[in-house]
Order: C-alpha cells, then structure tokens, then sequence
C-alpha cells in the first residue's frame, strides 16, 4: 500500500507540474525529481512483489537513482536563488557519479544472463557486492553533502527575498530547510538500519527498509504539495540578486553621495504621502520605477540610511500605520486593521510586529492606550 500511494503521487505531482502555469526552472528540475522517486519506487515496489524473480533483466535497473536525489535537490535550491531559464553545462557533473556507476554495471545489464542475474541477486555470486556497498554508501554521503549545502544556500535566498520583496510569505522557501531536515533524517534512518542488519548482524520480525520508504513516501506528499504552491521568485520581477561583496561598502555603485541623499529624502517623502506600502505586494521593483532609480541604487540607500533591507524598511511603516490605525478606530478587530495597513495574514503581521516592537500587538496597543 505504502508504495501505490508514493508511485501514483509522486506521478501525479509530476504531471500537475508539466501543467503549473509559468512554470520556471526549478519546477522543471522538481517534476524530474517527482518523476524519478517514481520510477524507483514502482521498481522497488516490483522487487518486493517477487517479479525480479520472474523477470530477472529488471534486477538492479534503478540501483543508482537515489543519487539522483542530492543533487537535484541542489539544483531545485540553486535556481531558486538565481535567474536563470536553463541548465548550465557544469550541473551535469552532477550526476556524473550516476554515469559512472551505470557503466560500472553495464556489463551485469548486457553480458549476464537471467540465471547469473538471479543468483547475483540472491547474493550467491559476488560479483558485486563491493560495488554494492560502496553505492550505498555514496549515496547517503551524496544526500547528506547535498543536503548541508542546500540548506546553506537557502539562507541566501532568505536574504534575497527580503532585499527586494516587502510580503515574503509565499515566496520563502522555509518550508524546504524543514523537508532538508527531513532528509537528513531519511538517510540517517537508512544508515542505522544498515548498520543494525548487516553489520550488529539484528534480526528484525519485519523488513526494516519499510520505515525507510514510508519516510521517503511522507516527504514525497510534502515535496509535491508545497514545490506546487511555491512562486518562483523571478516570474514577472526583476530582482536585484545578493552579491558576495559586503554590501555596506557599495564599491563602484556609481551612486553620488549628493544624488543619494536627495533620493533618500524623496523616498522617505514617498512613503509619508502616497504610502505605498499599504499594497501587500510592493516590490523593491516597483518602488525602484517610482523614484527612476536603478534597483542596486534604491537598496543601497535603504541599507545605508535607513540600516534595513527591503523587507524590514516597509513593514516598519505597516506597523507604524496599524498603530495609528487601532489607535483611533478601536472597533475593528486587529486583524482587519493590520490588512488595512498592507499586511497580507495573521501570521505575518504576529511575527512581523514582534520583530519591530519587541512584543505582541495586543500588549503594546495595551501599553500604548494605557500611556494616552
């Protein structure tokens, strides 16, 4: 059962993202991932039912497809933080570890015969055994090392979201560090596992490797649900990407220090009059195009005056206008106020409010009409 649920909904997944609307790279790189935790599913799920034994040229066929996981969980997260419409050449290195292993057992797939596959397979000639191991063991390396830099770079996605978007919440990518956990997980299971049958020589009443693949089935449905709802960044924006010099130098910015400040003054009179932060989805874009400045320029000033990125520098003025906003209109709910005041959820202004002032909205206005 377990494995007919992850087959047809990782299959599923695969075919709804062909059809997402706008679909960028990294959903392109997400359904061949969806696609390829099928077909090792469905091919393990055959191996459990006994037809290996039936039709032995299918034994071993997607031995090295979890290999195929580390790195395209990099690349997912790579093009997630970077313009880009296409692969490049060097991310096919990627799998070349899968290459590699595929010519490694091309001469099992083509020279043996059904019997020797059969007893390859029982174990009764060693051919590869090491090769075996070795796999295995390249393939939890893989998913952990993929796994720590992914992470890595999402933390550089974080920052390019809040340097160009003032409403983060559907375009964070939060959701994946948990699934990357989750991986971590995943693998280290698979390797205790190993080391506790195979090794420590347990006997387990029950094949162990099905807590392995309900953990892999359970991460598919989280994968698929959430790769599916995320919006891609660059889709309709053009976005000011972080670079690796320290920002609060702006070397060669080409910014002159009189022009900054009078941009600055426009800026903060922008926002006092037309309050454009009242729009939940105000991007550092459409900003830059009010005030006719370049984007690394409009960041630059709010870094450099304001000591804020993007993000921070709007939803202070939305939580400014929700205390001026509770302040006086006292019978609506705090809720309705903090969309009024450009927020977009509940959840979002919580933690957007707590983050400014230090406490929760309802203690300050509490402090703050006990003090008027």
């Amino acid at each position: 059962m377990i494995f007919t649920i992850g087959i047809f909904t990782s299959l599923f997944f695969f075919i709804l993202l062909l059809n997402k609307k706008n679909k960028s790279l990294p959903d392109r790189i997400l359904s061949y991932w969806m696609l390829m935790v099928g077909i090792h599913l469905a091919s393990t799920y055959i191996y459990t039912k006994g037809y290996w034994e039936l039709y032995p040229h299918l034994i071993g066929i997607t031995a090295p497809f979890p290999l195929f996981y580390g790195p395209l969980l990099y690349l997912y997260v790579v093009y997630s933080v970077k313009d880009s419409h296409r692969l490049s050449k060097k991310d096919f290195f990627h799998f070349l570890p899968i290459v590699v292993s595929y010519l490694y057992m091309s001469r099992f797939y083509f020279f043996y015969s059904a019997k020797e596959k059969r007893l390859v397979d029982k174990g009764e000639i060693d051919d590869f055994g090491t090769f075996g191991n070795i796999l295995v063991v390249a393939i939890i390396i893989s998913a952990i090392s993929y796994a720590i830099y992914s992470y890595r770079l999402l933390n550089r996605h974080r920052r390019l979201i809040e340097d160009n978007f003032s409403n983060v919440e559907r375009i964070t990518l939060n959701w994946l560090k948990s699934f990357i956990w989750g991986v971590g997980l995943i693998f280290l299971t698979a390797a205790l596992i190993l080391i506790s049958r195979d090794i420590l020589g347990i006997e387990y009443s029950f094949n162990p490797e099905f807590i392995f693949y309900s953990m892999i089935v359970f991460s598919i449905l989280c994968l698929g649900y959430f790769g599916i709802r995320h919006q891609n960044i660059f889709t309709d924006n053009k976005v000011l990407e972080i670079r690796d010099e320290t920002k609060a130098t702006y070397k060669n910015s080409g910014l002159k220090e009189d022009l900054a400040h009078i941009k600055h003054k426009a800026l903060v009179g922008l926002m006092e009059e037309q309050k454009p932060y009242l729009e939940p989805n105000l991007n550092l874009n459409t900003m830059a195009d009010k005030l006719d400045l370049p984007l690394h320029h409009l960041s630059q000033i709010i870094n450099q005056f304001e000591g804020q990125n993007f993000n921070d520098f709007v939803n202070k003025y939305r939580v400014e206008e929700f205390i001026e906003r509770a302040a006086k209109d006292k019978q609506f709910s705090f809720l309705a106020l903090a969309l009024d005041s450009g927020f977009n959820s509940k959840s979002t202004f919580n933690s957007v409010f707590k983050k400014h002032k230090g406490v929760t909205p309802s203690k300050y206005m509490a402090n703050y009409t006990s003090k008027a």
